[in-house]
């Protein structure tokens, strides 16, 4: 198997879309960290806000999402600190919003 790394840990999440506002959850600055290991990638993620009811939706997405792209094992840590704010969006959608 190829070595895993973080970028193509990304590319895979940018597939993962927040259905309400119709962005991946990259561009949202949803992913706070990605660490790769031998037998286990670990994803650390926050949501735009703690009430968000698609919560375990999004989690199971992107474990699921992972295990079929590099079929290893996946850890997703649901994290709120530090809060989630839109200064966190890539350039690309604070361009796009600001429009």
């Amino acid at each position: 198997m190829a070595v895993v790394k973080r970028e193509d840990v990304l590319k895979v999440l940018e597939g993962v879309v927040d259905p309400e506002i119709g962005i991946n959850i990259v561009d949202l600055g949803l992913i706070y960290g990605v660490e790769v290991k031998q037998d286990e990638i670990k994803v650390r993620m926050t949501l735009t806000t703690p009430a968000c009811p698609l919560a375990n939706n999004f989690v199971r997405e992107v474990e699921e999402r992972l295990r079929e792209a590099f079929k290893t094992n996946v850890n997703v840590e649901l994290v709120f600190d530090p809060p989630w704010t839109p200064e966190r969006m890539s350039k690309k959608v604070r361009d796009m919003v600001e429009q």
